[in-house]
């Protein structure tokens, strides 16, 4: 009895994991996929790419070729670079004017300071003799009538304009001293007086006019200057633009694998033109068909566990999406495309993070398997066995 009743215990446990086994919501088919992103042509042009071949594994920002355009359009360049020389033309004929009025400026400054040290001199001379006839005057007024300029007749003197009469010679002493001081004083102030209507001489009046001029080029200068500097900052960038027209660099923007080849070495291509595609191993999900049944009991969250075919561990995963029934547009970014039996079911995807986390199955793209939603009797055992 006792044989019989452990039998029948056993038969149970038998009967119970068969059915549990069935029950448990199970993937009919399970995928390791991951997103596409391909890389095109920036520019128009010959295509060269560097030696790759199909899974071949890439480094975000790896050089995977470039693409040449021997015919780029250069005009606006040349036409900047013409401005350019004109505008430094300009520049180089402003700073040879000022060159030459700084000269001219330096050599009418020498002979001002000549001019005003002879002047100077000059009156300097005068006065010591008007100031000696004046002395003579004081002291001898007797002397008034020895003068030569008091028998002069008036418009007749030594200074015309001072008409002298007779007997007023000590006067007219006095006189010419009062204005040669003046004269003096004036001239070591740069005022010279008794030159007409000027008050310098033409040697400062026309330094003045030269100052004047080296002023104006001065300010021409430096708007040339600026002009040039302008061109020269355009022409940085028209220079960058027009070398990112002619050569641009084919750079990988993910880690992954080389996908799909779709262009070759010398071809001509356009740009946005694809040239190959990239699996971007970043993006490694599960996609899996279910029956009706068990995707409307599923929700996004829901958790899920993906067991690779021919393996015995098992990864712990989430439910990323459900697309439903014939869900083609889904997979039209993804490596893996689905087959026409998966499409006549319904589609959900799994996301795995425990799988970028292994070597062997970090980017195992195709990689079949199965997913399980829910908790089967023997889950304790595969765990052991996985461990």
């Amino acid at each position: 009895m006792t044989r019989i009743l452990i039998g029948l215990g056993v038969l149970l446990v038998a009967l119970w994991i068969l059915v549990g086994e069935q029950l448990a919501g199970v993937s009919a088919d399970a995928v390791v996929n991951a997103r596409l992103t391909a890389v095109r042509a920036p520019v128009a042009g010959d295509v060269t790419l560097v030696p790759l071949s199909l899974g071949e594994r890439v480094r975000s920002g790896d050089t995977l070729g470039s693409v040449d355009d021997p015919r780029s359009d250069a005009v606006r360049l040349d036409d900047l670079t013409m401005e350019r020389q004109l505008e430094e033309a300009a520049v180089a004929r402003e700073r040879a004017i000022i060159t030459d009025l700084d000269s001219q400026i330096a050599a009418l400054d020498g002979r001002t300071e000549a001019y005003r040290t002879a002047r100077i001199t000059e009156i300097e001379a005068r006065l010591a003799h008007a100031r000696a006839r004046l002395v003579l005057l004081e002291e001898d007024p007797a002397a008034e009538d020895n003068d030569p300029a008091a028998t002069l007749s008036p418009g007749q003197t030594e200074n015309p304009g001072d008409p002298l009469l007779p007997g007023i010679a000590l006067e007219y002493a006095r006189e010419r001293v009062a204005v040669l001081e003046n004269q003096l004083r004036a001239a070591r102030g740069t005022v010279f007086l008794g030159d007409g209507y000027n008050d310098a001489p033409w040697s400062e009046q026309w330094r003045a006019d030269l100052r004047a001029r080296l002023a104006e080029h001065r300010s021409v200068l430096a708007e040339a200057e600026a002009r040039a500097a302008a061109f020269a900052a355009r022409i940085d960038a028209e220079r960058l633009r027009v070398n990112r027209l002619a050569t641009a660099p084919l750079t990988a923007a993910v880690d992954g694998i080389v996908w799909e080849l779709r262009s070759a070495s010398g071809e001509n291509v356009q740009r946005g033109d694809e040239l190959l595609k990239l699996v971007d191993c970043g993006s490694v999900m599960v996609t899996v068909s279910v029956t009706e049944s068990i995707y409307n009991s599923l929700s996004i969250g829901d958790p899920a566990t993906f067991r690779p075919q021919g393996d015995s561990r098992t990864f712990e995963g989430t439910v990323a999406r459900l697309a439903g029934s014939g869900a083609e547009t889904v997979y039209r970014n993804l490596a893996v495309a689905p087959s026409q039996r998966h499409l006549q079911r319904y589609d959900v995807a799994v996301d795995v993070p425990g799988l970028a986390e292994d070597a062997g199955l970090a980017c195992a793209i195709g990689r079949t398997g199965r997913v399980f939603f829910a908790a089967r009797p023997l889950d304790w055992l595969r765990g052991l066995i996985g461990q």
